[in-house]
């Protein structure tokens, strides 16, 4: 449960009162806004991610949560790869391409680096599937150029898939278990099939 600032009054002293501000617990059951992040351009292939609201050091410990990290390193190397994988063709770093990673970066909730990574891996290589996918509106090029995106696309889906299920795994264990047996009947014989419990 999230906790929000509320104005309330509060005595000082002498019957003197101020308006300050309480954290309350958010029972609406609504999510928080997903952290974000303002770029401020460097060159054509990097910005600088700072704060949209101005709080610092509030945004940074928000980074590192969703992020499910205490490293600002590691923060710093996870915008770094997500500006990469936030380019538009011909456009540069997208700041909204960059804040929707990041969305989805934190509904994965990861844990710590390693399932941060992972999540990472999924923001790119969905980023790069629908940047693929997008292509094909462009018309032009033929049956083979609908050939390799089609082959690129299906092929970043089916590795998005696999991240998904690696995430599954690391979180609840990858190994099932499955016992088969074989059961002989003979010939007049009768056979019950599931739990049988003997009489007490």
């Amino acid at each position: 449960m999230a906790a929000i600032p509320r104005e309330v009054l509060r005595e000082v002293g002498e019957g003197e009162m101020i308006k300050a501000k309480a954290m309350v617990p958010d029972v609406s059951g609504r999510k928080q806004t997903p952290v974000r992040v303002k770029l401020k351009r460097i060159n054509a292939t990097q910005s600088q991610p700072y704060p949209p609201d101005g709080q610092a050091r509030d945004w940074w410990d928000r980074l590192k949560k969703a992020l499910g990290t205490e490293s600002s390193a590691f923060v710093n190397a996870s915008l770094l790869q997500l500006q990469v994988a936030a380019q538009l063709p011909c456009r540069g770093v997208s700041e909204t391409g960059m804040n929707a990673a990041l969305a989805m970066i934190e509904a994965a909730a990861p844990r710590d680096e390693i399932e941060a990574a992972l999540a990472i891996q999924m923001a790119c290589t969905h980023a790069a599937s629908m940047s693929v996918l997008s292509r094909f509106g462009g018309g032009g090029g033929g049956e083979r150029r609908v050939t390799a995106l089609a082959s690129a696309a299906s092929r970043l889906m089916q590795v998005y898939a696999a991240q998904v299920e690696t995430l599954r795994r690391l979180r609840h264990g990858g190994s099932q278990y499955v016992r088969v047996e074989h059961v002989h009947i003979n010939e007049g014989g009768q056979a019950v099939i599931g739990n049988v419990k003997g009489q007490e």
